[in-house]
């Protein structure tokens, strides 16, 4: 039996690609550095923040400190505009929560911003545990995240399902021993998701407690 949810936020809660690519671009074009495709930053989306800029973008390795705090600088006004819920987000949260299920977020996104955006679209109060890129040593696809919200929450892995868009996301509830949900309105497409073998994927938030039964 299911009993605790841990969710990703980019590109699984929100729809977060135009505000992290506008973000990104100015980040580049305040520091002088080449210019970045949407499809390259976009493929990078679920990494930590200095992994976009090394992966998803021309940026020299002794400027990526300097490139994320540009980034953190200009993401209130340039990303968080642009940042919205996905469809029926909202309606499925508060209908998991009032089935009793256990909800966290797994997150390569900074602690601070994760949870101004999430009280900013109203829905921090279902949530009772997270993990985000300053609070564990390891990151997505290593297991340390969902291992760390498991560890609030007091939940067992084998009672527990990750649900998120990316690989990074299979991955990271595979070593940690969870169940996975892949879904495909994110930033990587079902075929993708498939290379990791997760046990479900789905095509819309609203299918997820079907499968939970």
């Amino acid at each position: 039996m299911i009993r605790d949810l841990i969710f990703d936020f980019d590109g699984t809660l929100a729809d977060t690609s135009l505000g992290i690519v506008r973000c990104t671009q100015a980040t580049l074009q305040e520091l002088g550095l080449p210019a970045s495709t949407p499809e390259r930053i976009c493929a990078t989306i679920g990494l930590p923040l200095p992994d976009c800029f090394s992966r998803g973008t021309d940026t020299p390795p002794e400027r990526v400190d300097e490139a994320c705090a540009t980034y953190r600088r200009l993401f209130d006004d340039i990303a968080v505009p642009c940042i919205i819920l996905f469809p029926g987000v909202a309606e499925t949260l508060a209908e998991l929560r009032s089935r009793g299920f256990r909800m966290s977020i797994a997150t390569s996104r900074g602690s601070r911003s994760l949870q101004m955006l999430l009280g900013r679209m109203g829905v921090l109060e279902h949530f009772c545990a997270i993990a985000a890129s300053d609070t564990v040593a390891r990151h997505k696809p290593a297991p340390d995240p969902a291992l760390s919200v498991l560890a609030q929450t007091g939940g067992l892995a084998a009672e527990s399902l990750v649900i998120g868009d990316t690989v990074f996301d299979i991955q990271m509830g595979q070593a940690a021993g969870c169940r996975t949900c892949g879904v495909t309105w994110g930033n990587q497409d079902r075929a993708q998701l498939q290379t990791a073998a997760p046990d479900w994927i789905i095509d819309r938030i609203e299918e997820l407690p079907g499968i939970l039964g």
